[in-house]
């Protein structure tokens, strides 16, 4: 029973669900409506990847459908918001650099054996 409960958590089974949006702030109002969605998300389940960028684990297809359900039922009327999905394999593919330019390793010098 235990095995079987596992083994429908799978990384092809298992979705990202993440929110891509630009919302205009030029008017209080308009920072509302985006202080608004944003917090929306997060009281769904989302977590900030960055700024503009909101990501959400799945445990499968169906429980992504009802937050990008949600999601859709909370649009501000201004800004351009996007959904995707993507499996947990695809998600786990991800690059992600901090600051820094992706460096390679340095070869390490040829060491002399004496015996």
């Amino acid at each position: 029973m235990l095995e079987s409960r596992f083994s429908r958590l799978n990384q092809y089974r298992c979705m990202w669900v993440l929110v891509f949006f630009d919302l205009p702030t030029e008017t209080r109002s308009e920072r509302k409506a985006a202080t608004r969605f944003r917090k929306q998300l997060l009281d769904d389940g989302f977590g900030m990847f960055q700024f503009s960028i909101y990501s959400r684990f799945c445990a499968s297809r169906e429980n992504a459908a009802v937050h990008i359900k949600r999601t859709k039922n909370n649009l501000p009327k201004k800004g351009k918001v996007a959904v995707m999905q993507i499996t947990d394999k695809q998600f786990g593919m991800i690059e992600l650099f901090h600051g820094q330019k992706e460096t390679l390793p340095e070869i390490p010098d040829q060491q002399l054996e004496l015996f």
